[in-house]
């Protein structure tokens, strides 16, 4: 799963070199854009197409961690939607813009997940703590 596939639900850290320079009214929108898809999704799954002509499923989920361990985590979204998340290979765990651990999560936290739906299992890459 590349950072592409990320972009796509939401998780976008940095805007590719545009074909050519948007006006600033066409940057504001899209910024507004993003930051309402960033605030509003819960959760979601999409197919994305791979590099080697293959497919994948992206999934995404925003909400409050209700418990984590060693090797997973479980997030409650605000409509009940509850999934728990193994930690993948490559996993990032971002909090106020720097990289941090896993266990300096904790229950009760808000955060937002990205990573690959495998079969009914979901192995999260990403997980974001937001700035308040």
């Amino acid at each position: 799963m590349d950072g592409q596939a990320l972009a796509v639900a939401g998780f976008e850290q940095a805007d590719p070199a545009p074909s050519s320079s948007p006006s600033v009214n066409e940057r504001r929108e899209r910024r507004k854009d993003r930051a309402l898809l960033r605030k509003n999704v819960l959760h979601g799954e999409v197919v994305v197409q791979t590099k080697d002509g293959g497919t994948t499923t992206v999934a995404v989920q925003r909400g409050e961690v209700t418990a984590i361990d060693d090797s997973s985590v479980t997030v409650k979204s605000t409509d009940g939607y509850t999934a728990t998340w193994t930690f993948g290979d490559k996993l990032r765990v971002v909090e106020r813009r720097n990289t941090v651990q896993p266990s300096d999560i904790t229950p009760g936290t808000q955060v937002g997940v990205a990573g690959a739906k495998d079969g009914d299992k979901y192995v999260a890459r990403l997980i974001l703590v937001p700035l308040r």
